[in-house]
């Protein structure tokens, strides 16, 4: 993102520069007579980083999951499909296994993706985020689209995800535009590209090329699209 606005305005609160961390984000897509919907949260008012916003489930990659990436994937490089799969678990309650996504249940949230591990083919990569230099909280972010049946209803961790619900991505665009919801750029634009795809399996073998806002979308967006206040 631009480092400064038309007019010599800064581009963001200053901030400790912080190392790039690897992540991973989860695009959960399910039909709809309405039109395909995704999953997404609404971040908890308690994160530091974007509190309030409406994003797509996901997080940091742990140290954990490059193991559990060479047993399920094969590879410990897949360190970030293994994140994927643990932060859906853990921030809405739905797990992927070889069967499918299905609600964790009680016990341990990962304990039934160990038990019947997903497959690297039911974790398509779409997108690949890579945050500037200059932004608080900095991650290098791989967005993967699962497929969801109807009839899963997300429980939000309360913790990292205040509230989950099922959308269309035009429905979102719409409340964003009326300012009932707030989007950071990464999750704009990425949702902008969602909207033109017509059914669940477009959406599903959506792969999307990132790319930074011109200076013109700086100057003519909401601010709160680049800057955390």
């Amino acid at each position: 993102m631009p480092r400064t606005r038309r007019g010599g305005h800064p581009a963001r609160i200053p901030c400790v520069i912080e190392e790039l961390r690897k992540a991973a984000s989860v695009i959960a897509v399910r039909e709809d007579p309405g039109g395909p919907q995704v999953l997404v949260v609404e971040r908890s008012a308690r994160n530091r980083f974007l509190p309030g916003y409406v994003v797509f489930p996901g997080g940091a990659v742990d140290a954990d999951d490059a193991d559990l990436a060479r047993t399920w994937f094969g590879d410990p490089v897949e360190a970030a499909r293994t994140a994927a799969v643990r932060e859906l678990a853990e921030e809405v309650g739905l797990v992927l296994t070889r069967a499918g996504l299905r609600p964790v249940g009680d016990g341990d949230p990962l304990a039934q993706a160990v038990a019947s591990p997903p497959g690297a083919d039911q974790l398509h990569e779409s997108a690949h985020w890579i945050a500037p230099e200059d932004v608080p909280v900095r991650f290098d972010a791989r967005y993967f689209t699962v497929f969801a049946p109807n009839g899963l209803d997300p429980v939000p961790d309360g913790t990292e995800a205040a509230h989950a619900w099922w959308v269309t991505p035009a429905r979102l665009l719409a409340e964003w535009e009326s300012g009932d919801r707030k989007l950071y750029w990464p999750t704009l634009l990425t949702m902008q590209a969602l909207a033109r795809c017509v059914t669940g399996r477009e959406l599903l073998a959506f792969t999307f090329e990132t790319r930074e806002p011109s200076d013109d979308e700086v100057d003519r967006l909401p601010r709160s699209v680049f800057w955390q206040d």
